[in-house]
């Protein structure tokens, strides 16, 4: 089995779904994938263009009255297969995540106290914000997509971003506390 990067397992996933235009990707992407998976418009068409050459999946010219035509993406059975196949596989490792607070913070005697504070506080405002955007992506689909098949799974992997948000926040919390005590 030919081995893909993962942002063509993405493409390939998405394609399962109702958006079948670059366009479409990219937006499904910015609404839901993009909380945990980063793929940038640039990597959208060489993928597509990729996925059709080796077979994976067909493109397929849509006409709109009014508008230019637009390419469509359609998986084909040999494009679902392997995805199929790349989804049974274990993971391979785990993810690595990237900080920038937790890189600031590693330096932070470097900084102010002051500064310190402040980027602790701003972390914690904008989890708070994003967990609040999960909580509202959660409710649209409960109320409009709860019928899908794939809300289950929506719900599954939003429900780790809530949980891994919430506990970045405690971890914020108790931060602050820490090194105000330690201030003292």
């Amino acid at each position: 089995m030919k081995k893909y990067n993962h942002t063509t397992y993405a493409i390939l996933g998405i394609l399962t779904t109702d958006c079948k235009s670059g366009y479409a990707i990219k937006q499904l992407i910015d609404q839901s994938l993009n909380h945990f998976w980063k793929i940038s418009y640039g990597q959208i068409y060489p993928t597509l263009k990729k996925i059709v050459e080796d077979g994976l999946a067909e493109v397929r010219t849509a006409a709109t009255e009014g508008k230019p035509d637009r390419n469509e993406y359609f998986l084909t059975p040999k494009g679902i297969e392997t995805l199929k196949r790349w989804l049974e596989q274990p993971v391979e490792q785990l993810p690595v995540e990237r900080n920038e607070v937790l890189l600031k913070l590693f330096f932070g005697r470097y900084q102010s106290k002051q500064s310190t504070t402040r980027v602790l506080e701003d972390y914690k405002q904008k989890l708070e914000e994003r967990y609040q955007t999960y909580v509202n992506v959660e409710q649209a689909i409960k109320s409009h997509d709860a019928n899908q098949e794939d809300a289950w799974y929506w719900l599954c992997t939003l429900d780790y971003g809530k949980r891994a948000t919430l506990a970045a926040i405690d971890w914020c919390t108790a931060s602050l506390e820490t090194f105000k005590r330690k201030e003292n």
